[in-house]
């Protein structure tokens, strides 16, 4: 089923299911100009890309070529504008407009980004994200820690060596300065992901999460079993997934039914093996097992008698 932000189901969604093909995604909006724009773009852009870095190069551009690539960006961009007005009227939702004018693996990009930086903010406020209402918190962050910081430091001394290099061309170093501050700004995001980010046990719900871009809810219905076990080697395998601190794993989680753990550009990948680090894994183990002991004890709903004839 199709859902929009707003609760409204999508049209087609019905039709779909009457039909036997199963649910429907937004594509059924995408009409011919809108997939035209989707083409331009996929065009347009790179080629904004490539004459930037000419320009950063030290190739002259003629005038008369900056001003039509410019004026395309321009006329794409207005283009864009209409076109989500007019999804947004036919019943979209604000998501799903957008997701029919971006491809998802750019959007997908830009949402990690838009985490990272978030949660440098989230860092330094001290301000967890999603442990509000939470049974339980399990850091996982700590053994990281030493690695992330070194990487941050070896990107300062490049920024600064850089910056030394490239003080004869002030357009070069401009450049390469934004890109190497991003670059530690990104560095530490990595990390404050991981620290504001943590492992969730709410309810009959295990939240596990890695840095910013793995974020996968594992209902304790779903647990089989759950083991102490600390590993520094994981080989990969079809159906199991190594959430992997500091080259380790020490909480190992067996699925009687596999959940879905989506790849970084939105690729569905089932999984019924789940290997997870925390700070205090022996809290980890002994909560999730006495939570998945709890719900397999737990009574039943009292059923409603059957009615008198």
């Amino acid at each position: 089923m199709t859902t929009d932000l707003d609760g409204g189901r999508a049209p087609g969604d019905r039709e779909g299911r009457a039909e036997g093909r199963g649910p429907e995604r937004s594509g059924t909006f995408r009409t011919r100009p809108v997939r035209l724009l989707r083409l331009f773009a996929y065009v347009a852009l790179p080629a904004e890309v490539v004459l930037a870095v000419l320009l950063v190069g030290g190739v002259r551009i003629p005038g008369a070529v900056w001003a039509v690539a410019e004026l395309l960006l321009v006329l794409l961009l207005f283009a864009e504008g209409l076109s989500y007005l007019r999804l947004r009227r036919r019943g979209l939702s604000r998501r799903a407009a957008v997701a029919e004018l971006v491809p998802e693996p750019v959007l997908r990009i830009m949402g990690h980004e838009l985490r990272i930086m978030v949660s440098l903010a989230r860092w330094v406020a001290r301000r967890p994200q999603g442990v509000d209402g939470a049974d339980a918190v399990f850091p996982h962050a700590r053994d990281q820690a030493a690695l992330m910081y070194g990487f941050a430091f070896v990107c300062l001394v490049e920024t600064a060596g850089m910056s030394y290099l490239l003080g004869g061309w002030p357009l070069v170093h401009a450049v390469v300065l934004v890109l190497d501050v991003y670059t530690v700004l990104f560095v530490l995001g990595l990390h404050a992901a991981s620290v504001t980010r943590p492992h969730t046990l709410t309810g009959d719900v295990l939240r596990l999460r890695q840095a910013a871009h793995v974020d996968i809810r594992v209902p304790l219905e779903h647990v089989a079993a759950v083991r102490h076990e600390l590993r520094f080697t994981h080989e990969k395998a079809e159906g199991e997934l190594n959430l992997a601190v500091g080259s380790q794993t020490s909480v190992t989680i067996e699925l009687a039914e596999p959940v879905n753990a989506p790849r970084f550009l939105g690729a569905p990948r089932p999984v019924r093996l789940i290997r997870v680090h925390a700070d205090d894994p022996r809290a980890l183990y002994a909560q999730v097992t006495r939570a998945v002991t709890r719900a397999r004890t737990a009574p039943s709903p009292t059923q409603a008698p059957p009615p008198r004839a």
